[in-house]
Protein backbone atom coordinates (compact mmCIF):
# COMPACT_ATOMS: atom_id res chain seq x y z
CA UNK A 1 0.00 0.00 0.00
CA UNK A 2 3.02 2.53 0.72
CA UNK A 3 4.72 3.66 -2.85
CA UNK A 4 8.45 2.69 -2.24
CA UNK A 5 8.99 5.74 -4.58
CA UNK A 6 7.34 8.03 -2.65
CA UNK A 7 7.18 6.43 1.14
CA UNK A 8 6.97 10.13 2.69
CA UNK A 9 3.80 11.14 0.47
CA UNK A 10 2.41 7.50 0.99
CA UNK A 11 2.66 7.99 4.43
CA UNK A 12 1.78 11.05 4.98
CA UNK A 13 -1.92 10.57 3.19
CA UNK A 14 -2.05 6.87 5.79
CA UNK A 15 -1.75 8.25 8.78
CA UNK A 16 -2.93 11.82 8.72
CA UNK A 17 -6.45 9.97 7.36
CA UNK A 18 -6.67 7.56 10.39
CA UNK A 19 -5.88 10.24 12.49
CA UNK A 20 -8.39 12.61 11.24
CA UNK A 21 -10.79 9.45 10.65
CA UNK A 22 -10.42 8.27 14.65
CA UNK A 23 -10.51 11.89 15.68
CA UNK A 24 -12.82 14.08 14.05
CA UNK A 25 -14.82 12.18 10.58
CA UNK A 26 -16.23 9.40 12.70
CA UNK A 27 -16.95 11.23 16.15
CA UNK A 28 -18.45 13.68 14.81
CA UNK A 29 -20.53 11.46 12.53
CA UNK A 30 -22.23 9.04 15.27
CA UNK A 31 -21.42 10.95 18.36
CA UNK A 32 -21.15 14.86 17.87
CA UNK A 33 -22.03 16.01 21.32
CA UNK A 34 -20.11 13.81 23.14
CA UNK A 35 -17.38 15.17 20.72
CA UNK A 36 -18.03 18.70 21.56
CA UNK A 37 -18.04 17.20 25.17
CA UNK A 38 -14.43 15.69 24.55
CA UNK A 39 -13.24 18.83 23.41
CA UNK A 40 -14.11 20.85 26.32
CA UNK A 41 -17.56 22.89 23.90
CA UNK A 42 -20.38 24.23 26.42
CA UNK A 43 -23.41 22.91 25.51
CA UNK A 44 -26.49 24.92 24.92
CA UNK A 45 -29.42 23.89 26.33
CA UNK A 46 -32.14 23.19 24.73
CA UNK A 47 -33.00 21.93 21.19
CA UNK A 48 -29.34 20.82 19.53
CA UNK A 49 -30.89 19.20 16.92
CA UNK A 50 -29.27 21.86 14.14
CA UNK A 51 -25.71 21.49 16.21
CA UNK A 52 -26.11 17.49 15.79
CA UNK A 53 -27.21 18.56 12.03
CA UNK A 54 -24.56 20.56 11.08
CA UNK A 55 -21.64 18.02 13.06
CA UNK A 56 -22.85 15.58 11.40
CA UNK A 57 -22.56 17.08 7.80
CA UNK A 58 -18.73 18.00 8.48
CA UNK A 59 -18.28 14.24 9.77
CA UNK A 60 -19.70 13.23 6.45
CA UNK A 61 -18.02 15.57 4.39
CA UNK A 62 -14.90 14.66 6.38
CA UNK A 63 -15.44 10.91 5.91
CA UNK A 64 -16.04 11.40 1.75
CA UNK A 65 -12.84 13.45 1.64
CA UNK A 66 -10.76 10.70 4.03
CA UNK A 67 -12.26 8.07 1.34
CA UNK A 68 -11.09 9.60 -1.66
CA UNK A 69 -7.72 10.11 -0.22
CA UNK A 70 -7.16 6.81 1.21
CA UNK A 71 -7.53 5.51 -2.68
CA UNK A 72 -4.60 7.77 -3.58
CA UNK A 73 -1.74 6.17 -0.94
CA UNK A 74 -0.71 3.85 -3.08
CA UNK A 75 0.26 6.04 -6.26
CA UNK A 76 0.49 9.43 -4.44
CA UNK A 77 2.80 11.27 -7.64
CA UNK A 78 -0.36 10.62 -9.94
CA UNK A 79 -2.76 12.42 -7.53
CA UNK A 80 -0.91 15.72 -6.82
CA UNK A 81 -4.25 17.85 -6.60
CA UNK A 82 -4.91 15.76 -3.54
CA UNK A 83 -2.43 17.52 -1.53
CA UNK A 84 -3.88 20.69 -2.46
CA UNK A 85 -6.88 19.91 -1.19
CA UNK A 86 -5.22 18.68 2.07
CA UNK A 87 -3.01 22.07 2.01
CA UNK A 88 -6.22 24.08 0.91
CA UNK A 89 -8.29 22.46 4.22
CA UNK A 90 -5.22 22.65 6.37
CA UNK A 91 -4.89 26.52 5.76
CA UNK A 92 -8.76 26.75 5.96
CA UNK A 93 -8.98 25.11 9.31
CA UNK A 94 -6.10 27.30 10.53
CA UNK A 95 -7.63 30.59 9.69
CA UNK A 96 -10.71 29.51 11.32
CA UNK A 97 -8.93 28.10 14.43
CA UNK A 98 -6.89 31.43 14.58
CA UNK A 99 -10.24 33.49 14.06
CA UNK A 100 -11.95 31.38 16.72
CA UNK A 101 -9.01 31.71 19.30
CA UNK A 102 -8.84 35.95 19.09
CA UNK A 103 -12.40 36.55 19.01
CA UNK A 104 -12.12 33.80 22.25
CA UNK A 105 -14.79 31.47 21.00
CA UNK A 106 -13.49 28.25 21.16
CA UNK A 107 -12.05 25.77 24.06
CA UNK A 108 -8.46 25.62 24.68
CA UNK A 109 -8.40 22.12 22.67
CA UNK A 110 -9.45 24.30 19.72
CA UNK A 111 -6.87 26.98 20.08
CA UNK A 112 -4.31 23.98 20.30
CA UNK A 113 -5.23 22.50 17.06
CA UNK A 114 -3.78 26.08 15.04
CA UNK A 115 -0.07 24.35 15.09
CA UNK A 116 -1.81 21.02 13.68
CA UNK A 117 -3.73 22.17 10.85
CA UNK A 118 -0.77 24.56 9.90
CA UNK A 119 1.55 21.24 10.12
CA UNK A 120 -0.61 19.99 7.86
CA UNK A 121 -1.45 22.87 5.26
CA UNK A 122 2.82 23.60 5.08
CA UNK A 123 3.80 19.44 4.77
CA UNK A 124 0.66 18.68 2.14
CA UNK A 125 2.23 21.89 -0.19
CA UNK A 126 5.59 20.66 0.17
CA UNK A 127 5.04 16.87 -0.50
CA UNK A 128 3.15 18.74 -3.42
CA UNK A 129 5.66 20.93 -4.41
CA UNK A 130 8.73 20.07 -3.16
CA UNK A 131 8.79 16.09 -2.89
CA UNK A 132 6.58 15.02 -5.78
CA UNK A 133 7.34 17.64 -8.37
Amino acid sequence: MINPDYPLASWFLAVSTSLFLVVYALPLLFVPLRWARWFGWELPTGNNDLTVYFARCLGALALAVIIAVVQFIPDPKSHLVIFELIGLIGGLMTAVHVWGAVRKQQPWTETAEIPLYGAVCVAALWLRYASLS
